[in-house]
């Protein structure tokens, strides 16, 4: 097998930065202290190509994500910065990690020197703006840490975060004339609408800047203190100068300047979707004093203690260092939505004071219910009992779960409603903390709506593709939730809403053309869609993807897929042709990368589809797939990752399969097995006990399982249980460079 993406660029990424990034990996080396874990993480890969990962200062789940900013050129910047890239624009203070979309990017400051500049200039002109090159020869990054070196000014940036605060410190050269810009305008692929600054005393700027884009009405309030008096504090409504020590407007941006600067500046930017008051109660709270390594300590210790949730033993340092990068990736998103009293904002615009959980923004939902979520609810329960808390909040705000949610706005990016089965999910897993018959209120009140289509789904009847875009997609989609439902209602007792749900969850079967075998779409008279194409990825019918990608999402009821399509062998049959077929959409998705045929890592519609060979008992195909993916398409490398990160699910899918076993229906409960790559891997849950994963004779090519022991006990099945891995134990997995064709063949061995 060879994966069809773009060889030549990820080649010429690696040897532009295979140079740079040894220096950088020889020095992590000499300082590495194998107790801090963070010492493995590469905020660098991901950077590059299409991975889009955020780049700069954070902490776990912060609200702030502090980095550096390049001039927007596109797609590759959707998180402001691109490896690729050596013109920085500033640093602003609120970041995506590896959408498909960009947006925020918002309070970018830019420490220059020189003649007064109030617009960033154009690139491919320095000097035109306050813009800079820079050389990643004199670019630091780690968890809650960057740093840079402007060979424009000469000036030494570093930045690190709190939760709510980042925290900036300026090393000025001697003798020259030194500004500092907070612009109010800038803004990733949005456009500010209202802004707002005013100096409040020698030390204290605050204002808000309001904008419209991907999040079509976001609010952000903020307040500045320095640690040194600002002498001369200027206002201008774009390029215009106003009067006094204030302004509002459109495109309002505040001018710090010192004739003799001080040789090191601080600045704390608070930030708050509440008030400028509440932005600078976070900064008192977060970081009273002005202690910059203090600050940049805590935010190391931070990530170690989430990063330390897994322990894993290999002699493999890449793979290693891959691993402990996803989960770090897995844990910048959601970001916190809240102030440090509690305080937030809803998608009602009301401002809700001291709610009893953090509330929680950027929910990239139809990527992260298939493995992010469930990865929060194994390692992260307390979180993920925050997260439904923040969804149930949104359901009564908004009425009805959130699809894709980003401060405070619902985008209604992608389809289905991908919430619901995050709801279902968690409450089936034992996630406390939040309302059991609210939770059901709200995945049924969802379920039950006229939107988007659900008015055919709740009947029972095929949503037809003449009246709605995406058809087949929202229906497999709708189906998944449908089937975690019916699972919920069960647990609850409710029968006949079960019954009903479980109907519902068979929808599936409606697009299903016996003729050709695939997921069609249905007209408002009954007929086929027409001019079908299996193999055509932009179409009306599916989103991201086609018929081919589409054909097997139906977790929920794989025992069903495979008898629709006339059992175990016309199933993997099929399943070997999907991963053969060559593509010949020549005018296919920029999101289809990764590809194996017709599989497609760099989506997410294929990422369960490896695991699915379990079910129709040749669990060793699952092996040689999963492993194949883990060591093509996941690198050490600026661009290691194959496509879009996505908020965390491409890691999620990594962090998960590396283990050696998959959520392919997570409100199931079960994880497919797949096939570890570490020697032992240990996963520290938050009640004290511990599940260990050990792999026997583990090697490149001793992939297959060839026998399986859960606590000492002979263990047979090709799943292992949520509870078992909750209660704590030993999964003893005996690895071989042969396929045992045996393991998993029989009927009552697969997951069902």
């Amino acid at each position: 097998m060879s994966p069809n993406y773009n060889n030549q660029i990820r080649l010429s990424l690696t040897i532009i930065s295979t140079f740079l990034l040894s220096i950088n990996y020889t020095v992590n080396a000499q300082n590495r202290n194998h107790q801090h874990l963070t010492s493995y993480v590469d905020p660098y890969i991901g950077a590059g190509g299409h991975g889009h990962v955020f780049v700069g200062a954070s902490v776990p789940f912060g609200a702030v994500q502090l980095g550096p900013e390049n001039f927007y050129k596109g797609w590759d910047w959707c998180s402001g910065y691109n490896y690729g890239d050596s013109v920085l624009i500033g640093f602003s203070h609120t970041h995506l990690s590896g959408t498909g979309i960009g947006d925020l990017s918002d309070i970018l400051i830019m420490p220059y020197t020189g003649l007064v500049k109030t617009d960033k200039g154009e690139e491919k002109i320095p000097g035109s703006g306050y813009a800079s090159h820079y050389s990643h020869k004199n670019e630091q990054v780690r968890p809650g840490y960057y740093a840079v070196k402007l060979d424009a000014s000469g000036i030494n940036v570093e930045l690190t975060a709190t939760e709510r605060v980042g925290f900036h410190q300026y090393h000025f050269p001697a003798g020259k004339e030194a500004h500092i810009i907070i612009d109010l305008k800038e803004g990733i692929n949005d456009r500010s609408t209202d802004t707002y600054i005013k100096q409040i005393d020698k030390y204290t700027i605050e204002g808000y800047r309001f904008s419209k884009g991907w999040a079509k009405n976001q609010w952000l309030f903020f307040a500045i203190k320095s640690s040194h008096p600002l002498p001369k504090f200027t206002v201008y409504d774009d390029k215009r100068l106003l009067k006094g020590n204030s302004g509002k407007g459109q495109a309002i941006k505040g001018l710090i300047s010192f004739d003799n600067p001080p040789t090191t500046l601080q600045l704390k930017v608070g930030i708050s979707p509440v008030s400028s008051v509440n932005a600078l109660a976070n900064i008192n709270a977060e970081i009273p004093g002005w202690d910059f390594q203090k600050v940049v300590r805590a935010a190391d210790a931070k990530w170690n203690k989430e990063l330390s949730r897994i322990s894993i033993e290999t002699n493999n340092l890449t793979d290693k260092r891959i691993f402990y990068t996803a989960l770090y990736h897995s844990m910048i998103d959601p970001a916190l939505f809240n102030d440090h009293n509690g305080d937030y904002r809803g998608t009602d615009k009301k401002v809700y004071p001291h709610a009893a959980f953090n509330n929680y923004t950027v929910f990239s939902l139809w990527d992260t219910y298939r493995a992010e979520n469930p990865l929060f609810d194994l390692i992260q329960p307390k979180r993920a009992g925050d997260i439904i808390n923040t969804m149930l909040a949104i359901y009564q705000q908004q009425g009805k779960l959130p699809i894709w949610h980003l401060m405070g706005n619902e985008t209604g990016t992608m389809v289905g409603i991908s919430s619901m089965q995050v709801v279902a999910e968690a409450y089936l897993k034992g996630i406390k903390g939040f309302d059991v018959n609210k939770a059901y209120e709200a995945v049924k009140g969802t379920a039950m709506s006229d939107s988007l289509g659900m008015m055919y789904v709740k009947n029972l009847k095929p949503i037809p593709a003449d009246k709605q875009s995406r058809s087949v997609s929202k229906a497999l989609e709708y189906g998944v939730s449908d089937g975690s439902i019916a699972l919920m209602a069960k647990r609850m007792g409710k029968t006949a809403d079960y019954n009903y749900f479980k109907k519902r969850a068979e929808n599936y079967k409606l697009y299903f053309d016996p003729s050709d075998q695939f997921f069609n779409g249905k007209l408002s008279d009954g007929s086929w869609a027409p001019d079908f194409n299996p193999l055509k990825s932009k179409n009306n019918l599916y989103a991201e993807g086609n018929a081919w990608q589409y054909l097997w999402l139906v977790p929920q009821d794989v025992p069903g897929l495979i008898s629709l399509l006339g059992g175990d062998e016309p199933f993997n049959k099929k399943l070997d042709e999907f991963f053969q077929l060559k593509p010949i959409d020549e005018d296919g998705l920029a999101d289809l990368t990764g590809l194996i045929g017709q599989y497609a890592h760099g989506d997410e519609p294929s990422h369960h589809i490896a695991y699915l060979y379990t079910y129709s008992g040749q669990q060793w195909k699952t092996a040689e797939k999963v492993r194949y993916i883990m060591k093509d398409f996941y690198l050490a490398n600026p661009d290691g990752v194959i496509g879009n990160e996505d908020c965390g699910q491409m890691s999620a899918w990594y962090i998960f399969s590396s283990l050696g076993f998959y959520p392919v229906f997570p409100a199931s409960e079960t994880y497919v097995i797949g096939s570890p790559l570490f020697d032992k891997a240990t996963i520290n849950l938050d009640n004290g006990k511990k599940f260990t994963v050990e792999a026997v004779n583990n090697s490149t090519t001793n992939i297959y399982i060839q026998s399986m022991l859960l606590n000492g006990k002979n263990y047979k099945k090709t799943y292992i249980h949520h509870q078992d891995i909750i209660n704590g134990g030993i999964l003893k997995i005996v690895m071989g460079n042969k396929p045992n064709y045996n393991f998993g063949k029989l009927q009552a061995n697969r997951p069902q």
